[in-house]
């Protein structure tokens, strides 16, 4: 499987001032909460064909930020992510499959010490040369998990029916990924 246009053999991290890791969540079955993660690293190693490449991801789980301090605190604590004990979740790709703009890629997920196969829908967005001579990759992907299959099942029940938590979680990426061989020091 050729490679997308502009993408070339090589390292390629993530420049987390320029990318986004977010999730979408309905609360009380009424509305949605988003929010995002901070703190993250990945690195893509491209090579000939995507068949060979590989992509590793790692977030901070304490870098969880919904926008509203009491409910990070709750989220970070032992009913749902447990920082202390499980300071990070990971993916590992697995395959890579798509052509042009559009790919999918299945790897594998784990939160809290589960490890689950996930399916992400990427698009690829581009290649651009920075005005500091650095060569970034931009994705856009998104992915629906079942928090419970993770050992995320902390709820309460509404007087209504239901819960106060949805199940499914919407994870949704913006990426912009830096070729490493040509990386300048001090870019923007």
């Amino acid at each position: 499987m050729t490679l997308p246009s502009g993408l070339t053999p090589g390292t390629w991290t993530l420049d987390m001032s320029h990318s986004e890791i977010g999730f979408t969540v309905r609360h009380a079955g009424i509305s949605k909460v988003r929010g995002r993660f901070t703190d993250a690293n990945a690195e893509a190693r491209v090579r000939e064909s995507l068949a060979e490449s590989s992509v590793r991801a790692t977030v901070k789980t304490a870098s969880f930020d919904s926008g509203d301090a009491n409910r990070d605190g709750h989220v970070r604590g032992a009913d749902f992510f447990d920082v202390e004990q499980y300071p990070e979740m990971t993916f590992r790709a697995k395959g890579i499959e798509g052509d042009g703009e559009d790919y999918t890629v299945t790897g594998d997920l784990t939160i809290r010490g589960i490890t689950k196969p996930v399916e992400l829908e990427v698009e690829f967005t581009g290649v651009a040369v920075d005005p500091f001579g650095a060569t970034r990759a931009g994705f856009s992907a998104e992915t629906e998990i079942s928090r419970k299959e993770f050992g995320l099942t902390w709820n309460a029940a509404l007087e209504t029916g239901g819960f106060l938590v949805s199940d499914k979680v919407k994870i949704n990426l913006e990426a912009a990924l830096v070729k490493q061989d040509e990386a300048v020091p001090g870019q923007a």
